[in-house]
């Protein structure tokens, strides 16, 4: 993890167009590391309840001598959101995401082309976005625990946890900020909603809660209610919402996430966890049979989802690795 950082840089776009339509100014939070590197511009994108400073950069090893920005999708806090803009649209989409990285790091940060987009969880569907809307600009992507469109199933878990945080008394319908009081207990039942589908059942039988330093399961559920303490409830909802409704067939001609993924020219490396529970590494292996230079490498670990964000040292070492080599591939 990419901790004791410097604070993020700010970049002002003006008259953003989103895709509803919805014009204004709007804020993109970003850390620009290694940038005099010689060997190209790669993008990380940060995931669903992730900051610039908590993103894995692989900066240590597969990425160490390229020139790396880490962006704050917007909504997350960071770059404009909910929280931090009264004017900030109702609903977000991860075009909105991909157009204002884009405008990033063309008009200010003059990149000309991407060596590679990498993103997890959310910032892997930002990354297949970017094949889709950019291919020109991106000459790969590696997609860790992430999917071209959001399944089902996966749609509906997210209705668990943001409906346990609408629902609490102290976020009394979204009136908290009338208030000026923080949603505290709907934000602990938030995570205590979310907790069991961050890793597999095969962790809960080994008790692997206690690597985190949990002394119990019931410290690790309480860790978990207080995972979210710092986030806006309006954040993580409009976030849930763009995650939710995520399909890159959208963006397409066609409106289908096969025939987006066909079209895309750049070489993709896809890493989902075997244990993942709602972004299925079936899905990863079904993509990869529809891409042109797709690279199926599942992750095997029994960490789940947050395998892929960095929760076990060891995945990330193989991660890194795999990454390192896919970046010397031409």
């Amino acid at each position: 993890m990419a901790n004791n950082t410097p604070p993020h840089e700010l970049y002002t776009i003006p008259s953003f167009k989103f895709a509803n339509g919805i014009q204004k100014d709007i804020k993109i939070a970003y850390r620009s590391i290694n940038p005099d590197s010689t060997k190209g511009t790669v993008l990380i994108p940060t995931c669903y309840g992730g900051r610039i400073n908590t993103t894995l950069t692989f900066t240590s090893g597969a990425l160490k001598e390229y020139h790396v920005v880490v962006v704050a999708m917007l909504g997350n806090g960071e770059s404009s959101s909910p929280s931090n803009d009264s004017e900030f649209p109702k609903e977000l989409r991860y075009q909105d995401c991909v157009n204002a990285q884009y405008a990033l790091l063309t008009e200010h940060l003059g990149v000309r082309c991407l060596e590679a987009v990498i993103g997890f969880s959310m910032g892997g569907q930002q990354a297949y976005y970017w094949t889709v809307m950019y291919g020109d600009f991106v000459k790969r992507a590696v997609v860790i625990c992430s999917s071209a469109k959001t399944s089902g199933h996966n749609y509906a878990f997210l209705e668990g946890p943001v409906s346990a945080l609408r629902a609490s008394g102290d976020y009394d319908g979204g009136k908290y900020r009338e208030k000026g009081v923080r949603p505290v207990e709907g934000l602990r039942a938030f995570g205590r909603a979310y907790a069991a589908w961050l890793t597999s059942a095969e962790w809960f039988r080994l008790e692997l809660w206690r690597e985190t330093g949990a002394s119990s399961l019931d410290d690790w559920l309480e860790m978990r209610a207080k995972s979210n303490g710092d986030w806006d409830p309006e954040d993580l909802i409009i976030l849930a919402r763009m995650w939710q409704h995520g399909d890159v067939g959208s963006v397409a001609r066609e409106g289908d996430w096969k025939a987006a993924l066909r079209g895309v020219e750049a070489k993709v490396l896809v890493m989902p966890c075997v244990s993942d529970q709602y972004f299925l590494a079936g899905e990863g292996e079904r993509e990869v049979g529809v891409l042109k230079r797709g690279v199926y490498e599942p992750i095997e670990s029994v960490w789940g989802h947050i395998a892929g964000g960095g929760a076990c040292k060891e995945d990330v070492e193989w991660m890194d690795g795999r990454i390192g080599g896919f970046m010397g591939e031409e």
